[in-house]
């Protein structure tokens, strides 16, 4: 595949890519560096990826991998960020779709970091379980164990109602 056609199918996966750093790292300016930091790296590395092989998983993987350099640059740097704007959400009139949302982010946000990846990119995503567990570099029999637990504590915690008030 031509330089301009990978560029383009890249081009294409920019809001599944996007939708993937929000659930991995929360923050939307984290978020938009994360994308912009594997795209970079993808962008560097396009004679790595082969003809055959899904450029949505690749892509992943690659985000996945940029997380992680981040998370423990931060740690070595002890850097602490600056929380979210608080009033991001005024003004939003869609008063019960913002509940659910909401509820359904706080969730997602109080899995930890493994099941969230994983329940993003099977559920959200619609990745299959083998690529799923390629991306995130696991087992399938780790990468299924991972995504039964994130969906029971979703369901736990958005069927008590503990985050909608």
């Amino acid at each position: 595949m031509s330089s301009p056609d990978l560029r383009h199918r890249i081009a294409e996966l920019l809001p599944r890519l996007r939708r993937f750093a929000r659930t991995v790292a929360w923050k939307p300016e984290d978020a938009d560096d994360l994308v912009q930091m594997a795209l970079e790296r993808a962008l560097k590395a396009m004679d790595q990826w082969e003809e055959g092989t899904k450029l949505d998983s690749w892509l992943f993987r690659i985000m996945k991998n940029a997380w992680i350099d981040e998370l423990r640059s931060r740690a070595r740097r002890d850097e602490v960020l600056a929380p979210e704007e608080a009033s991001e959400q005024v003004g939003v009139s869609e008063t019960g779709s913002l509940i659910t949302r909401l509820s359904v982010q706080a969730a997602m946000a109080r899995l930890p970091e493994e099941q969230r990846m994983a329940v993003s990119l099977v559920l959200v995503e619609g990745l299959a379980y083998k690529e799923a567990a390629e991306t995130l570099g696991v087992p399938i029999g780790t990468l299924t164990s991972r995504l039964a637990r994130g969906r029971e504590a979703l369901q736990r915690l958005l069927g008590d109602g503990e985050l909608v008030r």
